[in-house]
């Protein structure tokens, strides 16, 4: 297993990189630092790879393994496409294969210094405050944990969710599932062959062209023949305790309704990068940052994953996203080479 370590007092030693993150990306950038030379450590607020734990439990990967391996370490499947719990049990063993250093379940609340002397202020679970430094710093923090909002009375409903993890409690209920992409096409459609009775509520006037294509088919038969009710060109107003209000080209309708999935996409902390001094700029809000080594306008500091493509969450995954600890490393390194 990986090292683990969940601290309460101050940790004395300098480490070369802090990574905070600890997804695969952040994972890799970890392995290829350490496979350098350099000492890591990473921290997460929630456990190693947090954000894909909390994907759906019955989740397949739309990718092949071999485009998900990070360190070196092949990833061994019998399936065409892996499922969530085998890359859980992946990334998992490879942190152990690699000893990585994982402060899990540790909320960074803010950092100070400088280029050289980084110091990362979090707390654990039981508000207990930790200080960790480093000479530099990854930041890999994903954008899953934070959905875009409706905005809608009603959103802050126990009923209505933000995620979507297992079918099973929803049978023979009334479901509205909010969006139009691939999360929104498969929670819909495992709902419905689960019991439910299923209610799609989408903006536009059909599904995104980015649905899968194995997907896309299936939602759009299912849509044909009734099985569950579609609601396009529509956009729900407010959420009560027994209805959905949905405003559609047929005027305002009240739908029946027991739980709500708003499945509108997800985006990245930005306002953790600003505490950092990292600039973005544009509507997409891309960080500034240097395409060849990562490094953002804040000395010291490297961006990885997801949030190196701002707002544009369809750009980076762990595909591509897994490359940018060679890159990070190599970049460690040609600074080390220069300073000495």
């Amino acid at each position: 297993m990986s090292h683990v370590n969940s601290e309460s007092a101050h940790d004395t030693k300098i480490f070369d990189l802090l990574v905070i993150g600890a997804g695969p990306t952040g994972l890799a950038c970890a392995i290829e630092a350490q496979k350098a030379g350099f000492s890591v450590v990473l921290v997460d607020k929630g456990c190693i790879c947090n954000s894909l734990f909390h994907y759906p439990a019955h989740m397949t990967f739309f990718t092949t393994s071999e485009l998900l391996e990070i360190g070196g370490i092949p990833f061994s499947t019998p399936n065409a496409k892996p499922t969530r719990n085998e890359a859980l049990e992946y990334y998992r063993q490879v942190a152990g294969f690699y000893k990585l250093d994982v402060r899990q379940y540790r909320h960074v609340e803010r950092v100070s210094g400088s280029d050289g002397d980084f110091q990362v202020h979090s707390l654990d679970r039981f508000g207990r405050a930790g200080l960790l430094r480093a000479r530099k710093l990854a930041i890999s923090i994903g954008y899953y944990d934070l959905p875009n909002m409706l905005g809608i009375p009603g959103e802050d409903l126990s009923k209505v969710n933000h995620y979507y993890n297992d079918p099973h409690p929803y049978s023979g209920l009334d479901v509205a599932v909010i969006g139009g992409k691939n999360s929104a096409a498969i929670a819909a459609l495992e709902l419905w062959r689960h019991g439910a009775r299923v209610t799609l509520i989408h903006r536009d006037a059909e599904m995104h062209r980015h649905v899968k294509y194995w997907i896309k088919p299936d939602i759009e038969n299912r849509i044909k023949n009734g099985e569950i009710k579609a609601m396009f060109h529509s956009r729900a107003v407010e959420v009560t305790p027994d209805t959905i209000v949905v405003e559609s080209p047929d005027g305002q309708q009240i739908v029946v309704n027991d739980f709500v999935f708003a499945l509108t996409g997800y985006h990245p902390d930005f306002s953790f990068l600003e505490r950092l001094g990292v600039k973005s700029v544009g509507v997409d809000r891309l960080p500034a940052v240097d395409k060849e080594t990562l490094e953002s306008n804040v000395a010291g500091i490297y961006l990885a994953g997801v949030i190196v493509a701002g707002s544009r969450t369809n750009e980076i995954f762990i595909e591509n996203g897994r490359f940018h600890g060679v890159q990070i490393a190599a970049a460690l390194t040609a600074k080390r080479k220069q300073s000495a």
